[in-house]
């Protein structure tokens, strides 16, 4: 693509190189390096002037020195004259202190957000965040993806009984989406209580509802300890679920974690690959991972062609994509030049703007392993479908 780098922290390289991959780009040249009296120092390798660039830099491990090399590589593309920045932060860090729980106290998602907005960046993109309102903390345009078509499909793929299933949402706080997912899926929900003794310890939980011999699967945006899915599947088994999983977006699954899901009832544990999992999955068998490479790398070629984002997201009927794949079948098989159609808005309505507006969800019911495959295909009479 002209005109567009991506450049990777040190956070979650393997993440950041499948998101290039599958944009077919090669990672921007950066140097990252600590003096001895640990100050991080970065160096960006090549020029950046009238770029567009893409930093990809997650809130996980040494949170904040990744967060203070995150803007640091910002500010040193804003004066290269980069013509525009985008943070590219699938974990935001910081996101679970959105408010003041009691005074004095700091609310440290919105000093983030000063500090992203203050070093240059005019856009960014995350995924699930823990409080939508956090978005509200910038003044620059932020894009909260989804990873619910990654979640949808993982269901209907390794679930045999999901048709006959209970969505189950731990968190209060998340039921709305838990709720979303369980309709589109057409299965039975059920919320959790749960009471706090601080922070990151839960101490009790309360079911509501009937989840008796049914598969449960616990979907939430997080999980830390996992304090709270363990007290909640054992309460789901006590209360006659036949078989509990847990889905969960953002696996940071740090201090007793481990022991913790090792030691439940869970037949697996389903995280993506927001955070980096090689290292947990190697201590817990039970531990599955989702790539999610797919849905950045397309939300990043939308912002950098200037399309539409949220249209990835939205709900299109399934005969709408029914007829666009006849469509194409009878279009590559003809002597026509064409260069596509697409799902344009909310409303799934078609236009000609090409297969660069075909959304996401396309590509995840066709079982595309490669979504940005469905951007600029072109068939010609002498050429055939080439990229």
């Amino acid at each position: 693509m002209p005109n567009m780098k991506i450049f990777s922290g040190s956070s979650h390289q393997d993440l950041s190189q499948k998101i290039a991959d599958r944009l077919g780009l090669e990672l921007g040249k950066v140097v990252t390096k600590k003096f001895s009296n640990q100050e991080t120092c970065v160096e960006i390798g090549e020029g950046v002037r009238g770029e567009d660039v893409y930093i990809v830099q997650s809130g996980c491990g040494e949170i904040s020195d990744n967060l203070m090399e995150l803007l640091i590589m910002i500010n040193a593309c804003k004066i290269a004259s980069a013509s525009r920045v985008t943070a590219v932060i699938p974990c935001f860090p910081y996101a679970r202190q959105d408010k003041k729980e009691k005074s004095p106290a700091p609310i440290s998602a919105k000093l983030v957000a000063d500090m992203l907005r203050v070093e240059g960046a005019d856009r960014i993109i995350t995924v699930d965040l823990q409080a939508s309102q956090i978005q509200g903390f910038f003044d620059v345009p932020v894009d909260n993806l989804y990873a619910a078509p990654a979640v949808l499909q993982w269901i209907r793929e390794s679930v045999s009984e999901w048709r006959d299933c209970t969505i189950v949402s731990p968190d209060a706080g998340g039921a709305k989406t838990v709720a979303s997912i369980a309709d589109r899926l057409n299965v039975h929900f059920a919320p959790v209580h749960r009471g706090r003794k601080k922070a990151d310890e839960v101490d009790r939980v309360v079911l509501v509802g009937d989840v008796k011999d049914r598969v449960a699967i616990l979907v939430d945006d997080m999980a830390d300890t996992c304090g709270t899915i363990c007290l909640a599947a054992d309460k789901l088994l006590s209360a006659g679920d036949s078989r509990v999983y847990a889905v969960l977006t953002h696996g940071i699954l740090s201090g007793p974690a481990i022991s913790r899901i090792n030691s439940a009832c869970f037949e697996a544990v389903v995280v993506t690959n927001t955070i980096p999992q090689e290292d947990k999955t190697k201590h817990c068998s039970k531990i599955q991972v989702i790539d999610i490479s797919a849905i950045l790398a397309e939300a990043i070629r939308r912002t950098h062609n200037g399309e539409s984002v949220s249209c990835l997201f939205s709900h299109v009927p399934l005969f709408i994509y029914l007829f666009i794949l006849i469509f194409i079948y009878f279009m590559m098989n003809s002597n026509l030049y064409w260069v596509g159609i697409g799902l344009g808005g909310h409303a799934g309505g078609l236009s000609t703007r090409g297969l660069e507006e075909t959304s996401l969800a396309l590509a995840w019911r066709m079982g595309s392993s490669s979504a940005r495959r469905m951007g600029v295909l072109i068939c010609k009479e002498d050429g055939g479908p080439h990229l």
